[in-house]
């Protein structure tokens, strides 16, 4: 019997990079320090990683969607230099407002679970053996709807979140040594 593969389902915008806004142009990118590092030891330790994010910029027109796509060729080569680049990006590009396809709301915007639902039934991911990593109750939220093990970065959040459903990290990196001392 073949285990099924685990992964790391993480945001992008404030969990790998500064969040200053909608960034439309890949020259406005850049990666925290160390989180090519931090992903390669995850990668190191057998997880897929999996990058999922809301991306309304697209919905709003303040992104265009091939500078989204270079954006991302930017992140993959960042992080392919250390050999931790992501073997599937998940973006959601709807307005938070907007009606898609005759629905009062999409399946894929954070908090809902569709990306990380997606990517389970693409890549046949276990996903008790799997974490979400973000910086947002949204990304916390996303992750207990798909049944994945949510770990929060930074600060507490003002309002407690399913209390012990989740583990509250003060940076990637001790996200990261969170997960592989649970190995």
């Amino acid at each position: 019997m073949t285990t099924r593969p685990r992964a790391i389902f993480l945001d992008r915008d404030g969990t790998l990079n500064p969040d200053p806004g909608y960034i439309s142009r890949p020259e406005d990118f850049c990666l925290f320090p160390g989180v090519g590092e931090n992903l390669l030891r995850l990668r190191n330790a057998g997880y897929l990683l999996i990058l999922v994010t809301n991306q309304s910029g697209i919905a709003r027109g303040l992104i265009l969607p091939q500078s989204l796509c270079e954006i991302h060729s930017k992140l993959q080569t960042e992080l392919g230099t250390v050999g931790a680049g992501f073997d599937r990006i998940y973006v959601c590009p709807h307005h938070p407002d907007f009606p898609r396809w005759g629905k009062s709301e999409c399946d894929c915007r954070k908090p809902a679970s569709g990306l990380v639902l997606r990517a389970i039934a693409d890549l046949d991911i276990d996903p008790a053996r799997s974490f979400v990593i973000g910086d947002r109750k949204s990304d916390v939220r996303m992750g207990l709807a798909a049944g994945v093990f949510p770990i929060l970065i930074g600060r507490k959040p003002e309002e407690e979140i399913e209390p012990g459903r989740y583990h509250l990290a003060s940076t990637l990196e001790s996200a990261v040594d969170w997960i592989l001392s649970r190995n």
